[in-house]
């Protein structure tokens, strides 16, 4: 769709002021979400070119294929006892 705008520009003079400030307000949120838009498109290219990132979800996927993940308390007693041991080596 085409948009005169020259013409769009007259119907703006013509509306009264409280009018101007609605569709003011309305081009900021369409400039913003275009902005966002374009923003999240590029975060999604740079994390799909990200090598490191690719190999952890690949290892995080072949960890979960062969049960190796922890539960939340199996992960907590995990590191509570790595803390223990490197406090512990300390103390030597």
């Amino acid at each position: 769709m085409s948009v005169d705008r020259e013409e769009l520009k007259r119907m703006i003079d013509q509306i009264p002021e409280q009018d101007a400030i609605e569709v003011y307000d309305f081009i900021g949120y369409l400039n913003m979400k275009r902005e966002r838009a374009v923003l999240e498109q590029l975060d999604v290219a740079s994390l799909a070119e990200d090598a490191d990132l690719i190999r952890q979800v690949e290892q995080s996927r072949e960890d979960r294929e062969h049960g190796r993940i922890y539960s939340k308390e199996a992960g907590l007693d995990y590191l509570r006892s790595k803390v223990k041991e490197f406090e512990h080596e300390q103390n030597v």
